[in-house]
């Protein structure tokens, strides 16, 4: 059996999910869970073979997740918002599969079988597009400061959380709004999330 566990902040679709792929013979869903932190703790409890993760969910995302979890799962993302900047960060993360929410349950079990059997999966028409696009004019620091920033701390909160000095973020965050050429830190960590860069 293929020990799942499986992680989405939307109820509905997170239930369905697992009723769908607990039909598979050789399929089983360990524990369901809502966010990212518990996500993690699910896989450390019970060892699961593959983590479905979403990508969008609270506390931790579905990439911060994978990054979390490392090799003690394989690790599965499902979004509805495929951008390419955000399968680069899921590759780098090391996730081995990358699917829309789109695709059909049997289809992601059989892409489950083969992510168990050591390949990786991910979705045509993100990796062509992903192959297309521009690369990220911001530093790894500069991302940083704006992933925060969308979560909607003060340059006091950011500070505290990267353990940098408030005149050192706000020099991040004015390099970052100058290189996306924006007004203010908001529309830059805006712009990096519609890029798929955070």
């Amino acid at each position: 059996m293929i020990r799942v566990v499986l992680a989405d902040d939307e109820d509905l679709i997170r239930g369905a999910l697992a009723a769908l792929l607990e039909l598979e013979p050789d399929i089983t869903v360990v524990a369901e869970v809502s966010d990212g932190d518990a996500a993690l703790a699910a896989v450390e409890r019970l060892s699961p073979d593959i983590a479905v993760l979403d990508l969008e969910m609270p506390r931790r995302d579905g990439v911060a997740a994978a990054e979390a979890i490392g090799n003690r799962a394989a690790v599965v993302i499902v979004t509805r918002h495929a951008r390419p900047g955000v399968l680069k960060r899921a590759l780098a993360a090391g996730v081995r599969g990358f699917v829309p929410k789109t695709t059909p349950a049997s289809r992601l079990a059989t892409i489950l079988r083969d992510v168990h059997a050591g390949g990786r999966y991910v979705d045509s028409e993100i990796a062509a597009t992903a192959l297309t696009e521009d690369t990220c004019p911001l530093t790894a620091r500069e991302l940083q400061v704006l992933r925060h920033t969308r979560r909607g701390g003060s340059v006091q909160d950011i500070a505290r959380s990267v353990h940098l000095a408030n005149g050192t973020v706000r020099n991040y965050l004015s390099s970052a709004m100058a290189k996306l050429g924006v007004s203010s830190r908001h529309d830059a960590a805006r712009v990096a999330w519609d890029e798929g860069w955070i």
